[in-house]
Protein backbone atom coordinates (compact mmCIF):
# COMPACT_ATOMS: atom_id res chain seq x y z
CA UNK A 1 0.00 0.00 0.00
CA UNK A 2 1.64 2.94 -1.41
CA UNK A 3 1.37 6.35 1.09
CA UNK A 4 2.43 9.26 -1.28
CA UNK A 5 -0.06 11.54 -3.17
CA UNK A 6 -0.59 10.32 -7.26
CA UNK A 7 0.54 12.72 -10.17
CA UNK A 8 -3.09 14.63 -11.22
CA UNK A 9 -5.03 12.82 -14.08
CA UNK A 10 -5.10 14.61 -17.47
CA UNK A 11 -7.60 17.24 -18.08
CA UNK A 12 -7.72 18.25 -14.08
CA UNK A 13 -7.08 21.77 -13.26
CA UNK A 14 -3.09 21.97 -11.83
CA UNK A 15 -3.80 24.44 -8.81
CA UNK A 16 -7.34 23.80 -7.95
CA UNK A 17 -11.28 24.81 -7.53
CA UNK A 18 -13.00 27.68 -6.12
CA UNK A 19 -16.21 26.83 -4.28
CA UNK A 20 -18.18 27.43 -1.47
CA UNK A 21 -18.02 25.97 1.12
CA UNK A 22 -20.40 26.17 4.92
CA UNK A 23 -19.00 27.17 7.94
CA UNK A 24 -20.68 27.95 11.06
CA UNK A 25 -21.78 31.47 10.94
CA UNK A 26 -19.73 33.50 12.92
CA UNK A 27 -22.09 34.56 15.94
CA UNK A 28 -23.59 30.94 16.32
CA UNK A 29 -22.76 28.91 19.57
CA UNK A 30 -23.32 25.51 20.73
CA UNK A 31 -25.47 24.54 17.25
CA UNK A 32 -27.32 21.60 17.80
CA UNK A 33 -28.34 19.08 14.91
CA UNK A 34 -30.95 16.19 14.85
CA UNK A 35 -30.67 13.18 12.70
CA UNK A 36 -33.61 12.09 13.14
CA UNK A 37 -37.30 14.37 12.58
CA UNK A 38 -36.74 16.77 15.68
CA UNK A 39 -39.37 17.08 18.38
CA UNK A 40 -42.18 19.54 17.83
CA UNK A 41 -41.08 22.79 17.27
CA UNK A 42 -37.59 22.10 17.19
CA UNK A 43 -35.49 23.13 14.08
CA UNK A 44 -33.27 20.64 12.48
CA UNK A 45 -30.37 22.90 12.85
CA UNK A 46 -30.17 25.62 15.59
CA UNK A 47 -27.41 27.56 14.41
CA UNK A 48 -26.94 29.34 10.83
CA UNK A 49 -24.55 28.35 8.36
CA UNK A 50 -22.53 30.70 5.46
CA UNK A 51 -21.58 29.79 2.54
CA UNK A 52 -17.77 31.39 1.68
CA UNK A 53 -15.93 30.82 -1.70
CA UNK A 54 -12.98 29.34 -0.93
CA UNK A 55 -9.74 27.78 -3.00
CA UNK A 56 -9.64 24.05 -2.47
CA UNK A 57 -6.35 22.89 -3.62
CA UNK A 58 -5.73 19.78 -5.61
CA UNK A 59 -4.08 18.06 -3.48
CA UNK A 60 -2.07 15.29 -5.73
CA UNK A 61 0.14 18.48 -6.27
CA UNK A 62 1.21 18.22 -3.32
CA UNK A 63 4.16 16.32 -1.32
CA UNK A 64 4.77 14.58 2.02
CA UNK A 65 1.56 14.92 3.28
CA UNK A 66 1.38 13.00 6.47
CA UNK A 67 -1.00 12.25 9.40
CA UNK A 68 0.35 13.55 12.16
CA UNK A 69 1.97 17.16 9.65
CA UNK A 70 -0.96 17.96 7.97
CA UNK A 71 -3.88 15.61 9.70
CA UNK A 72 -4.41 14.11 5.83
CA UNK A 73 -3.09 11.75 3.12
CA UNK A 74 -4.25 9.71 0.13
CA UNK A 75 -3.02 5.78 0.29
CA UNK A 76 -3.63 3.68 -3.15
CA UNK A 77 -5.68 0.58 -1.24
CA UNK A 78 -7.19 -1.43 -3.26
CA UNK A 79 -10.04 -3.35 -1.36
CA UNK A 80 -11.01 -6.65 -2.38
CA UNK A 81 -14.69 -5.79 -1.75
CA UNK A 82 -16.85 -6.67 -4.54
CA UNK A 83 -20.12 -5.01 -2.93
CA UNK A 84 -20.25 -2.28 -0.62
CA UNK A 85 -23.82 -2.31 -0.52
CA UNK A 86 -23.60 -6.05 1.50
CA UNK A 87 -22.93 -4.77 5.44
CA UNK A 88 -21.52 -8.32 6.14
CA UNK A 89 -19.04 -8.35 3.48
CA UNK A 90 -18.26 -4.73 4.65
CA UNK A 91 -17.37 -6.14 8.19
CA UNK A 92 -15.94 -8.97 7.54
CA UNK A 93 -13.47 -7.56 4.18
CA UNK A 94 -13.40 -4.03 4.63
CA UNK A 95 -13.29 -3.57 8.57
CA UNK A 96 -9.25 -5.88 8.28
CA UNK A 97 -8.47 -4.08 5.13
CA UNK A 98 -9.11 -0.72 7.13
CA UNK A 99 -6.61 -1.14 10.62
CA UNK A 100 -4.02 -2.98 8.53
CA UNK A 101 -4.19 0.34 6.23
CA UNK A 102 -4.69 2.43 9.51
CA UNK A 103 -1.96 0.59 11.72
CA UNK A 104 0.54 1.00 8.43
CA UNK A 105 -0.11 5.13 8.39
CA UNK A 106 0.45 5.74 11.99
CA UNK A 107 2.62 3.21 13.54
CA UNK A 108 0.24 2.02 15.92
CA UNK A 109 0.34 -1.31 17.70
CA UNK A 110 -3.36 -2.13 18.18
CA UNK A 111 -6.58 -0.68 15.70
CA UNK A 112 -10.25 -1.11 16.15
CA UNK A 113 -12.87 0.29 13.47
CA UNK A 114 -16.29 1.07 15.14
CA UNK A 115 -18.80 2.48 12.64
CA UNK A 116 -19.09 2.54 9.09
CA UNK A 117 -21.36 4.98 6.91
CA UNK A 118 -22.33 4.94 3.42
CA UNK A 119 -23.29 7.83 1.29
CA UNK A 120 -24.91 8.39 -1.86
CA UNK A 121 -25.45 11.94 -3.56
CA UNK A 122 -28.79 12.77 -4.06
CA UNK A 123 -30.48 12.19 -7.89
CA UNK A 124 -31.30 15.76 -7.91
CA UNK A 125 -28.25 16.64 -6.38
CA UNK A 126 -30.14 18.93 -3.86
CA UNK A 127 -28.07 21.59 -2.05
CA UNK A 128 -25.88 20.10 0.56
CA UNK A 129 -26.63 20.27 4.02
CA UNK A 130 -26.30 18.02 7.14
CA UNK A 131 -25.91 14.65 5.33
CA UNK A 132 -29.30 13.06 7.15
CA UNK A 133 -30.81 9.20 5.74
CA UNK A 134 -33.46 9.94 3.59
CA UNK A 135 -36.75 7.91 4.28
CA UNK A 136 -34.75 5.11 2.16
CA UNK A 137 -32.36 4.68 4.77
CA UNK A 138 -29.84 6.04 2.96
CA UNK A 139 -26.97 8.88 4.16
CA UNK A 140 -26.62 12.17 1.63
CA UNK A 141 -23.35 14.32 1.18
CA UNK A 142 -22.67 16.15 4.65
CA UNK A 143 -21.41 20.17 2.94
CA UNK A 144 -21.43 20.93 6.65
CA UNK A 145 -17.67 21.61 7.96
CA UNK A 146 -17.36 19.43 11.14
CA UNK A 147 -14.34 17.22 12.48
CA UNK A 148 -16.29 14.13 14.10
CA UNK A 149 -15.07 14.02 17.59
CA UNK A 150 -13.88 17.10 20.51
CA UNK A 151 -11.25 17.33 22.76
CA UNK A 152 -13.79 15.40 25.51
CA UNK A 153 -15.85 13.34 23.20
CA UNK A 154 -12.24 11.98 21.42
CA UNK A 155 -11.17 11.19 24.74
CA UNK A 156 -14.47 8.84 26.02
CA UNK A 157 -14.03 6.77 22.62
CA UNK A 158 -11.13 4.92 24.15
CA UNK A 159 -12.98 3.66 26.86
CA UNK A 160 -16.28 2.63 25.09
CA UNK A 161 -13.75 0.79 22.25
CA UNK A 162 -11.84 -1.14 24.70
CA UNK A 163 -14.63 -1.42 27.48
CA UNK A 164 -13.32 -4.86 28.81
CA UNK A 165 -9.89 -5.01 27.03
CA UNK A 166 -6.97 -5.45 29.28
CA UNK A 167 -4.92 -3.42 26.88
CA UNK A 168 -6.76 -0.25 28.18
CA UNK A 169 -4.37 0.45 31.27
CA UNK A 170 -1.42 0.21 28.72
CA UNK A 171 -2.18 2.85 26.28
CA UNK A 172 0.55 5.55 25.71
CA UNK A 173 -1.36 7.46 23.34
CA UNK A 174 -4.31 6.58 20.38
CA UNK A 175 -5.71 8.48 17.64
CA UNK A 176 -9.23 8.15 15.53
CA UNK A 177 -8.88 8.34 12.17
CA UNK A 178 -11.31 8.20 9.25
CA UNK A 179 -10.99 6.67 5.88
CA UNK A 180 -13.25 7.54 3.35
CA UNK A 181 -13.33 5.99 -0.10
CA UNK A 182 -15.21 5.94 -3.30
CA UNK A 183 -17.39 2.49 -4.06
CA UNK A 184 -18.26 3.32 -7.87
CA UNK A 185 -15.84 5.25 -9.75
CA UNK A 186 -13.95 8.17 -10.09
CA UNK A 187 -15.73 11.06 -8.10
CA UNK A 188 -16.57 13.99 -10.38
CA UNK A 189 -19.10 15.26 -8.43
CA UNK A 190 -18.74 15.93 -4.73
CA UNK A 191 -15.75 15.25 -3.35
CA UNK A 192 -14.17 16.08 -0.15
CA UNK A 193 -12.15 18.64 0.60
CA UNK A 194 -9.95 18.54 3.76
CA UNK A 195 -8.62 21.36 5.70
CA UNK A 196 -5.03 21.11 6.62
CA UNK A 197 -5.17 20.41 10.70
CA UNK A 198 -2.02 23.31 10.60
CA UNK A 199 -3.79 26.14 9.16
CA UNK A 200 -6.64 25.51 12.08
CA UNK A 201 -6.71 27.60 15.83
CA UNK A 202 -8.50 25.86 18.33
CA UNK A 203 -10.46 29.39 19.18
CA UNK A 204 -12.36 28.51 15.71
CA UNK A 205 -13.56 24.88 16.74
CA UNK A 206 -17.00 25.18 18.20
CA UNK A 207 -18.07 22.41 20.16
CA UNK A 208 -21.70 21.29 18.77
CA UNK A 209 -24.30 18.30 19.36
CA UNK A 210 -25.73 15.60 16.80
CA UNK A 211 -28.96 14.10 18.34
CA UNK A 212 -29.79 10.76 17.50
CA UNK A 213 -32.82 8.61 18.64
CA UNK A 214 -30.72 6.99 21.43
CA UNK A 215 -27.68 8.96 22.10
CA UNK A 216 -26.13 12.45 21.10
CA UNK A 217 -23.01 13.01 19.21
CA UNK A 218 -20.62 15.64 20.58
CA UNK A 219 -18.53 17.59 17.50
CA UNK A 220 -16.54 20.65 16.11
CA UNK A 221 -17.88 23.04 14.07
CA UNK A 222 -15.92 25.65 11.95
CA UNK A 223 -15.72 29.60 12.18
CA UNK A 224 -14.35 30.75 8.90
CA UNK A 225 -10.97 32.46 8.81
CA UNK A 226 -8.96 33.17 5.75
CA UNK A 227 -5.53 31.38 6.58
CA UNK A 228 -7.88 27.95 6.52
CA UNK A 229 -5.60 25.72 4.04
CA UNK A 230 -8.38 23.80 2.11
CA UNK A 231 -7.53 20.41 -0.83
CA UNK A 232 -9.31 17.81 -2.15
CA UNK A 233 -8.24 14.68 -3.76
CA UNK A 234 -9.76 15.04 -8.04
CA UNK A 235 -11.06 12.14 -9.26
CA UNK A 236 -10.67 9.94 -6.13
CA UNK A 237 -11.45 6.03 -7.33
CA UNK A 238 -12.45 3.24 -5.62
CA UNK A 239 -8.40 1.89 -5.48
CA UNK A 240 -7.87 4.83 -3.07
CA UNK A 241 -8.39 5.68 0.38
CA UNK A 242 -8.30 9.21 2.15
CA UNK A 243 -7.00 8.89 5.58
CA UNK A 244 -7.44 11.82 7.84
CA UNK A 245 -7.14 12.61 11.80
CA UNK A 246 -10.59 13.57 13.29
CA UNK A 247 -8.36 13.13 17.28
CA UNK A 248 -5.53 12.74 18.76
CA UNK A 249 -5.15 12.18 22.61
CA UNK A 250 -1.59 14.04 21.94
CA UNK A 251 -1.78 17.63 22.96
CA UNK A 252 1.88 19.03 21.65
CA UNK A 253 3.77 18.65 17.94
CA UNK A 254 0.79 16.89 15.66
CA UNK A 255 -2.11 17.39 13.70
CA UNK A 256 -5.00 16.73 16.23
CA UNK A 257 -8.34 17.74 14.39
CA UNK A 258 -8.82 17.92 10.69
CA UNK A 259 -12.20 19.49 9.41
CA UNK A 260 -13.70 18.15 6.40
CA UNK A 261 -16.88 18.77 3.97
CA UNK A 262 -18.26 17.69 0.74
CA UNK A 263 -18.80 20.50 -1.35
CA UNK A 264 -19.79 20.58 -4.90
CA UNK A 265 -17.32 20.92 -7.96
CA UNK A 266 -17.78 23.50 -10.27
CA UNK A 267 -18.65 23.02 -13.96
CA UNK A 268 -19.08 19.35 -14.15
CA UNK A 269 -20.69 17.49 -16.90
CA UNK A 270 -24.55 17.45 -16.77
CA UNK A 271 -24.62 13.26 -16.65
CA UNK A 272 -21.50 13.10 -13.94
CA UNK A 273 -22.58 9.93 -12.23
CA UNK A 274 -23.71 10.71 -8.37
CA UNK A 275 -20.49 10.19 -6.09
CA UNK A 276 -21.24 7.03 -3.54
CA UNK A 277 -18.19 6.43 -0.83
CA UNK A 278 -18.12 4.87 2.59
CA UNK A 279 -16.46 6.28 5.32
CA UNK A 280 -15.32 4.52 8.85
CA UNK A 281 -14.29 5.60 12.28
CA UNK A 282 -11.02 3.54 13.15
CA UNK A 283 -9.41 3.87 16.60
CA UNK A 284 -5.49 3.32 16.59
CA UNK A 285 -3.45 2.45 19.72
CA UNK A 286 0.01 3.15 20.71
CA UNK A 287 0.80 0.59 23.46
Amino acid sequence: MHMQPRLPSPGIEAAGVIAPLSYLAADASHPVSYAYTPPPGMPWESAAYEAHESFIADARRQQGLALDGNGFLLADAPSAVRDFSDEDEIVSTYYAEAMELALMATGGTHAYVFDHLVRRREADRAALSFGRKSVQGQAAANGRIHNDYTEESGRRRLALVLRDSDLLPFVQHFSIINIWRSIKGPVQDTPLAVCDARSVQPTELVRGEVRYPKRTGEIYQLRHAAHHRWSYFPQMDRHEALLFKQYDSRTQGVARFTPHAAFDLPHIPADAPLRESIELRCLVVHA
